[in-house]
Parts: C-alpha cells; structure tokens; sequence
C-alpha cells in the first residue's frame, strides 16, 4: 500500500514556526541563564534555526527578548480568557479567586523572564523604554479583565490605587523568594497573610 502524501507547509506556515521556536528558545534561555547569559547564539542553537533566520525575524537581541516575553504574555493571557473569566465571574468569592489568580500570574517563566528584563533595563535606556511599555501594557490588561468581573468601579481612582498596591504586593513576594528562597509552604503562608490584607483593602463589590 502506497503511504499517503504528507501534506506540505505553507511559507507562512513555516515562518510562524520559526519564529514561535525562537520566541519560545527565547524565554526558556532568559529564565535558564538570564539576560546577559541570553545570546543569540544560545537561542538559534536551542531554537534548532540558523542565524540569518533568527536575524530576518528579530535583527537584534533586545527585538528578539522583548518579542519573545510579549509573546509568552499573550499565550497566557490567551488562556486566561479562555479558561479563568468566566469562573471568576460565576465565583463566590471573585476578589480572593483574583487575587490568587495574579499571585499565580506572578510566577513562573513569564515573571522570571520580565524581571530578568527589569533588572537589565536599568542601565540600558533603550530597554527600559521598550520594558516600560511593555509593563503598561500588562497593567492596562490587568485593569480592563478587573472591569470585566467588577463592573466601572474599577474605574474609580481610590479603587485604581488600591489595585496597583496589590500589584506592587504581589510582584514584591514574588521578588523576595529571589533573594530568601523558602518551601512552597512557606511562600503559600506569606501569601495567605497578605492576600488576608490586600482584599481588606481593594474591597470590591461583586
């Protein structure tokens, strides 16, 4: 018997899987060896692609690091909505299951890769500026998902500042494991004694 044809890619097809494996070889380089250990010579190797690909796509490291945490961004962003709205909405507690949701969305490879960016920004002015988009970006996403369970009151300033507090809360735990590594336990209890806090002070109405 005849084996059957295997279906052949389109170039635009073969493109986006070029680039997904370089955004992809991106972000696990940035979390496995940080900014400075993330050199195109890494990525193309993990990506399994050439240099002229990686070039054509993404002509310096800061387009190809900032591409590839967009990137990763938006696939869990993507997921997100896909799979968390709804139960929020339907949730008897939104504002705890919120919160946990973001103390999680502060973990992980896209949080290690956007602080090892953070950290890098600082003395690079061209970074920092595209970083500082970037993170606005979030924050604007963050909000608008918050409106989408809470309704306009989101949109009052008191309530605004109470959000960005417990941001600035969460990214800061997240950042202390860094420095203070402890048991899973341990990080859940801090967790826990400042989630009791933060919804105390956001107290957002269903």
């Amino acid at each position: 018997m005849p084996s059957p044809a295997r279906t052949r890619r389109t170039q635009e097809e073969r493109t986006a899987a070029t680039r997904a494996a370089l955004l992809d070889a991106t972000v696990a380089c940035l979390v496995e060896h940080g900014y400075h250990g993330t050199t195109t010579t890494r990525v193309v190797q993990r990506a399994g692609v050439s240099r002229g690909a990686q070039v054509h796509h993404f002509p310096t490291k800061n387009d190809l690091v900032l591409a590839a945490v967009e990137h990763l961004a938006r696939k869990r962003a993507d997921r997100f909505l896909a799979e968390d709205l709804e139960r929020l909405r339907a949730s008897s507690d939104p504002l705890g299951d919120a919160l946990d949701l973001l103390w999680r969305a502060c973990q992980g490879p896209l949080f290690e890769a956007s602080m090892e960016l953070w950290v890098a920004a600082r003395t690079d002015s061209d970074l920092r500026e595209h970083v500082a988009e970037f993170e606005r970006l979030i924050t604007a996403g963050i909000l608008d998902i918050s409106r989408a369970v809470f309704g306009d009151q989101v949109d009052d300033p008191d309530v605004q500042g109470n959000l960005y507090v417990a941001l600035e809360t969460l990214r800061g735990l997240c950042l202390l494991n860094f420095v203070h590594p402890t048991t899973p336990e341990r990080q859940e209890a801090r967790w826990l004694r400042s989630k009791s806090r933060l919804r105390r002070m956001v107290a957002l109405d269903h």
